[in-house]
C-alpha cells in the first residue's frame, strides 16, 4: 500500500481533496477554522486559487471559504484524490 502523501493546505491544487491531518494556527483563528469544520479528519476540497494564490478557496462542510496564505500554510493533510 501506497504511504499517504502529506501536503499544507497552500499547496493544493484546484480540485484535490486533502483529509486534514493538523492544524498548526492557535488562539482566535484556530478556534474560528475549527467551528467552520477545519478539524482533523475532514475532507477538504480546493475550489478556486486567486491568479497570484491569494487567497485559496476551500470546501469543507458543504461551505466554501476564503483562507489567507499564511492560515493554509499551517493546515496540513493527506492527498485523498487530486480531482482532475
Amino acid at each position: 500500500m501506497d504511504e499517504p502523501k502529506l501536503v499544507k493546505l497552500v499547496n493544493g491544487e484546484k480540485g484535490n481533496i486533502i483529509k486534514i491531518t493538523s492544524i498548526n494556527l492557535d488562539g482566535i483563528m484556530r478556534r474560528r477554522l475549527l467551528d467552520l469544520g477545519f478539524v482533523a479528519g475532514a475532507l477538504v476540497e480546493v475550489v478556486r486559487k486567486s491568479p497570484l494564490g491569494d487567497p485559496i478557496a476551500f470546501r469543507v462542510s458543504q461551505t466554501t471559504i476564503a483562507l489567507r496564505k499564511e492560515e493554509s500554510a499551517k493546515i496540513e493533510g493527506e492527498l485523498v484524490s487530486s480531482g482532475k
